[in-house]
């Protein structure tokens, strides 16, 4: 069965879709118009080994606040569509990943009780990208695409001091949990409960 879904959402603020197919080869299309965002989110894609479409519309004359936050939550929603009832996953995953000097601890869990710890540090440093993306915005979006996709995450820094290289290590450590956790290993639901929800 396809492990894929296509999600729409409509705001005064943002107009975005996205399609993702959880059994892809690591393609993405993604145009958010912030390209730091764009390329955080290409880099979930790839290392996630998902197929993934982003198309965002949003008042970014304002800020970039709402389209990182809305596409966020759009991603988790698909994420959370496409696992279906979860059957066969191997629901927990875990790993340190490095860029550089960054060294960034994820763990995760597709438990369907959204909760997220978030102990990263960013050292000060200026928007990145034009339009800006502001470094604190990760902590923003990686945690509304978890709350979305109703996963239990932690995310912990164990050395850094590039901000580019934090954030980028932070989401490829996501992706790579993901792409391990969403493996199929089995036919059950991994629960004692019998439903992951």
């Amino acid at each position: 069965m396809a492990r894929t879904a296509r999600i729409s959402r409509t705001t005064k603020e943002t107009r975005i879709e996205v399609s993702l197919d959880l059994d892809g080869t690591g393609r993405s299309e993604v145009s958010t118009g912030i390209p730091f965002y764009d390329h955080m989110l290409d880099q979930l894609a790839r290392h996630g080994g998902f197929d993934l479409e982003v198309r965002a519309e949003g008042d970014l004359h304002i800020d970039t606040h709402h389209t990182v936050e809305d596409v966020a939550i759009c991603v988790g929603e698909a994420l959370r569509e496409a696992l279906g009832d979860k059957a066969g996953v191997r629901r927990f995953a875990s790993g340190l990943y490095p860029l550089d000097e960054a060294l960034i601890e994820v763990s995760l869990d597709l438990s369907g009780r959204p909760f997220v710890a978030w102990n990263v540090d960013l050292p000060e440093c200026l928007p990145l990208g034009q339009p800006a993306f502001d470094p604190s915005l990760a902590e923003h979006a990686v945690s509304s695409l978890a709350t979305a996709a109703a996963i239990t995450l932690h995310v912990n820094m164990k050395a850094g001091r590039n901000v580019h290289h934090i954030i980028e290590a932070t989401f490829k450590g996501l992706a790579r949990c993901l792409r391990d956790a969403v493996r199929i290993e089995s036919a059950a639901v991994p629960s004692t409960k019998g439903v992951l929800s």
